[in-house]
């Protein structure tokens, strides 16, 4: 585990392994940006000089790599992209990118110092943020002899008023990121509800959260048909957490829920085999509950927050549920089963209508919900619904001030025709492809209480990056909302802000 620290030295007097620095691109040539003042005076003057030698055009997140042949401490200079010098303050997920950027390009070494903008404590924040991110490895499967560990420290040079406590909550925050990334790139055999629900026992309990596990016989007995009904058809029996945080302060409390689906081959309706292979992250939108709820109860927030992981394994077999089947589910609605590849639904709205009984002032979930998400916006833009546009919003900016792409997508009331059933009260699929995240999301508002404030975060794409590295970003398990999902908490328990300002 890479850890992190402050330190207020001057740069080029730190004993580290590399120094990271931040260079300015544009057509009038290369700038250094701050942070790198005295290294430069230790290369008389010549930064800019020896990195357009070299072909450095310092556009977002290019890393160069210079030796220092013994003219400061460290052996090796790191210089990454910022792209254009701001004409004002340093856009925070710029800095968090070209941080991940420069130390993933550093795996092996045990000691990096970044010398990147860090005038304030915010800046200070994303610096570690991103250094911790990009500082990221899987590699509990690989037996490579060779393979060079994460960075093992990072020190951010800061003397900014509060760098220390801001540089704290980076790695409290990182430290959840790290576990739903690890979790969702667990392979299936090692990660079924059973098991994802002893994690979430454990984790939560050293956490001090309240942790309820209910099994295939509690969930059939409570009336769990959706969660029942999606995961009859697997060997490895459904499950629902419930993990709950309490704080004697609070005035409010937040519900998230998430789409656990361990594997999802689809069921009977099954997937094309190119489909498949990666579906071991759909279980994305649990994961990202557990760790925001992880997160939460070590920052102490004055917020009661509940989450609700909804577990299952989709699979096809003799006891599979079928197409034309019907689900009482736990609101008391029925569904009619026309696609048991749209399961991740089937499960939400359980765990949604549990959380309603929590009385909670909003309820978020969660969930690698569509492959329409894709369609539509990519692989790194989440799509955001709600029943309140002001909600709907509000989700989006929280989303992007953590540097997690999300877009604000509408509900149209004449796409709710096309979830008819006539034979239960509504089916889990609409007859046309056309515009189907949408309709999934019109799908769980049926379950929301008229009174009670939703938002649906759809985030197929972005919580596994099948791509290349970027900035932060690794390659499979991204640990996706997980930080909206915090600071959504965080924003519900105050901050400053008025109870009108979040209502």
């Amino acid at each position: 585990m890479t850890t992190v620290r402050v330190n207020a030295s001057d740069t080029v007097s730190d004993e580290t392994g590399a120094l990271i620095i931040g260079v300015h691109g544009s057509p009038e040539g290369l700038s250094t940006a701050p942070g790198a003042a005295s290294l430069d005076q230790a290369l008389d003057g010549r930064l800019t000089e020896i990195l357009t030698t070299v072909g450095f055009r310092g556009k977002a997140e290019e890393i160069a790599k210079i030796p220092t042949f013994g003219s400061i401490p460290a052996p090796v200079i790191v210089a990454v992209g910022l792209g254009d010098q701001p004409d004002g303050d340093y856009e925070l997920e710029t800095l968090r990118r070209a941080a991940g950027a420069a130390v993933r390009s550093l795996a092996g070494t045990a000691t990096a110092t970044i010398a990147l903008p860090a005038a304030t404590a915010e800046q200070a924040e994303a610096v570690a943020l991103g250094g911790l991110l990009g500082a990221y490895g899987f590699t509990r499967y690989r037996t490579d002899g060779d393979l060079r560990p994460p960075v093992g420290e990072l020190v951010v040079l800061s003397g900014a008023r509060g760098a220390e406590e801001a540089v704290r909550h980076a790695t409290t925050v990182a430290d959840s990121v790290t576990l739903v990334r690890d979790l969702v790139n667990t392979p299936p055999s090692d990660l079924w509800p059973a098991r994802l629900a002893e994690i979430a026992e454990e984790k939560g309990g050293e956490a001090g959260l309240s942790v309820e596990v209910l099994d295939e016989i509690q969930l059939k007995k409570g009336g769990y048909g959706g969660i029942v009904g999606v995961g009859q058809g697997s060997v490895n029996p459904p499950r629902l957490v419930r993990l709950a945080y309490t704080h004697p302060e609070a005035s409010r409390t937040v519900a998230f829920v998430g789409k656990g689906i361990t594997f999802d081959s689809g069921g009977l309706s099954l997937k094309p085999a190119a489909a498949m292979d990666w579906m071991k992250s759909d279980m994305g939108g649990a994961g990202a509950v557990l760790g925001a709820l992880l997160a939460v109860a070590r920052l102490g927030l004055p917020v009661n927050v509940v989450g609700y992981m909804c577990l299952a394994e989709n699979m096809p077999s003799g006891s599979a549920q079928r197409p034309s089947d019907v689900l009482h589910t736990y609101s008391g609605k029925t569904v009619e089963v026309l696609d048991t590849d749209a399961e991740g639904r089937l499960v939400l709205v359980d765990g949604i209508a549990r959380a309603t009984e929590d009385h909670p002032d909003l309820i978020v979930d969660v969930a690698t919900l569509t492959g329409a998400q894709i369609v539509a916006l990519g692989w790194r833009t989440a799509g955001v619904m709600a029943n309140d546009d002001a909600l709907r919003e509000q989700v989006v900016e929280i989303a992007a001030g953590q540097g997690e792409g999300a877009w604000g997508m509408p509900l149209p009331s004449e796409l709710r025709k096309g979830l008819d059933s006539p034979i239960a009260d509504i089916a889990n699929l609409q007859p046309e492809r056309w515009g189907s995240m949408l309709a999934a999301g019109i799908f769980l508002r049926e379950f929301v209480p008229a009174e009670v404030r939703w938002a649906h975060i759809d985030m197929a794409g972005p919580a596994f990056n099948k791509g290349e590295p970027h900035g932060y970003t690794p390659k499979g398990g991204t640990g996706a909302i997980t930080r909206t999902l915090i600071a959504i908490a965080e924003r519900y328990a105050g901050n400053g802000e008025t109870a009108e300002t979040v209502q």
